[in-house]
């Protein structure tokens, strides 16, 4: 199987710099062996205006049916003579993927020691491949060419693909699965463009030739840093990369998520998937500053507040209910105890938290018509999401300090400008509270991931004001023990849309036009959640 990468230069900068970048002399001939075969580069021209490197993989037939006894396409044929008559040698399949990274791997890495700073640069490249196989799929004129261009097209690249027909000498048997593949672009780097190579090559083919075990999903994520979280095809090249294996691409969708969410949030994904903590995971206790300055008969805090927001939502009525940066599921779990309670949906930003949550509730063990009642998804309340949509009530439970303040007009926007639930309840610390924790230092918030705690008038001010620019109505209320000081540790709001008559009823009043402010870090997008707050 054979791959060509040209590139053009200048006298200032000669297109012999693929040389460097590649880390192949262009006056050589290379030879390398595989685990199938031998690998070949050499340069049909190497000049200052053009240069193309050619990448030549000679595939043992003998060494690929021996290395494959019982596991991927060629230990699995679905023909009899599959093993001895077949494409593997001839086709850019998961075999070309390996050995790009055999023989490029310093390349791929975007590591250029003789040259500091050209592998960061772009340039112009053209890749050929002759012959690349398209697996599954759609069938029919064209579509093998088509699935080329949904996959490379978005990357930026022109795509030229031209399906190969089975028989040049007889035209009306039509097209084969495989087509001449043409890549063009003007500025790009040499490392992503092998990276995709690696990537996209076993997913048009939809197979491999060897056993994907779990660690391929850290390959995919590795060689798809920076570009596969925002594919619009992300689940399609997953899928078909795993050799749909449905647990691993579950996997590695949830970590695509992530790292989409965070790189939209411009964090880091350890950052955003910190609703867990680590040494704390399966406890029901309160994270932060210490015990409660109170008698120790006291329920903890954190079920002062699961029963203050089951009130709220006992008392406007809710039967269908989401929880927004739902943690580890207590709260969903009180909710699915309450009969009146008929849909739930829990939404947090963080996997771990997803999955703590689903152990916690057992939802593998649930009767079948419980867990219809609760469904558990990822996403980011910073950002509109129509599975928002029409629920009576909505909940934010110790979220919203847990954003950046200038991502909190987003939220607000996303909840109750898009999605619109008939009510939405919200806590948050008391910040003025603070002083009564004799274990937290003066000065310091009551949680590491904290942005920020309002006192009980800035959150009075914050909730009139979203309540007046979206429509609601508002009631503050405190949650635990009173101080005639400082107030409640935990500060709730219930807001009602409207006029405040049920969840389903009609409203008097509509949400008035949010400001551009409001708007301007929001986008439309299959997500839903903030970073998730403390246990609750």
């Amino acid at each position: 199987m054979f791959m060509s990468i040209s590139t053009t230069g200048t006298a200032e900068s000669p297109a012999t710099d693929l040389g460097f970048l590649l880390h192949k002399h262009p006056g050589k001939v290379q030879r390398f062996s595989t685990a199938h075969g031998e690998a070949h580069v050499f340069y049909p021209e190497a000049g200052d205006e053009a240069c193309t490197a050619a990448l030549l993989l000679a595939v043992d037939p003998i060494a690929l049916v021996r290395g494959g006894r019982g596991r991927g396409r060629a230990g699995s044929p679905d023909l009899a003579l599959a093993q001895y008559v077949n494409d593997r040698p001839y086709a850019a399949s998961s075999l070309l993927a390996v050995a790009l990274r055999t023989v490029f791997r310093t390349a791929m890495k975007g590591v250029c020691e003789a040259r500091p700073g050209l592998a960061d640069r772009p340039r112009p490249l053209r890749i050929s491949l002759p012959a690349v196989p398209v697996g599954g799929g759609r069938t029919g004129e064209g579509a093998a060419a088509a699935m080329a261009v949904r996959l490379f097209e978005p990357l930026g690249w022109q795509v030229e693909a031209s399906a190969i027909p089975l028989d040049a000498a007889f035209p009306e048997w039509g097209e084969s699965r495989y087509v001449r593949l043409e890549l063009s672009a003007e500025q790009v780097r040499l490392a992503d463009a092998l990276q995709q190579l690696y990537v996209l090559l076993p997913a048009l083919d939809g197979a491999k030739h060897y056993w994907v075990a779990p660690d391929e999903v850290d390959k995919l994520l590795a060689a798809g840093e920076g570009w596969l979280a925002g594919h619009p095809e992300r689940a399609l090249i997953t899928r078909r990369y795993l050799s749909r294996r449905w647990s691993l691409t579950r996997r590695a969708m949830e970590r695509l998520e992530l790292a989409r969410l965070a790189e939209a949030d411009d964090r880091e994904a350890e950052e955003v998937d910190n609703a867990v903590d680590d040494t704390t995971e399966e406890t029901g206790h309160e994270q932060g500053p210490g015990p409660e300055p109170s008698e120790p008969r006291r329920p903890p805090l954190a079920e002062q507040r699961r029963t203050a927001i089951l009130a709220a939502l006992r008392e406007v009525g809710a039967a269908r209910v989401a929880d927004l940066g739902c943690g580890q599921g207590e709260l969903i779990g009180a909710l699915l105890k309450d009969a009146r309670v008929t849909e739930v949906l829990g939404v947090d930003v963080s996997v771990r938290a997803l999955s703590a949550a689903a152990r916690r509730l057992r939802l593998d063990r649930m009767p079948e018509r419980q867990a219809s009642r609760v469904r558990l998804v990822q996403g980011a309340l910073t950002y509109t999401d129509a599975r928002l949509k029409g629920f009576d009530a909505a909940v934010l439970c110790e979220v919203i300090e847990h954003l950046d303040l200038p991502r909190l007009p987003a939220l607000e926007y996303a909840v109750f400008g898009a999605a619109r639930p008939s009510a939405v309840v919200v806590t948050t610390p008391n910040a003025g509270y603070n002083v009564r924790w004799e274990s937290l230092p003066a000065g310091h918030l009551r949680h590491a991931d904290h942005r920020f705690e309002w006192d009980r008038a800035e959150f009075r001010d914050w909730a009139e004001r979203v309540a007046a620019v979206y429509g609601y109505t508002v009631d503050i209320r405190p949650v635990g023990p009173q101080d005639d000081e400082v107030g409640a540790p935990t500060q709730l709001a219930l807001f009602r849309l409207g006029d405040g008559t049920e969840p389903g009823g009609n409203t008097a009043t509509t949400a008035t036009t949010a400001t551009t402010a409001d708007m301007a870090d929001t986008n439309s997008t299959d997500s839903t959640t903030p970073e998730g707050g403390e246990t609750r």
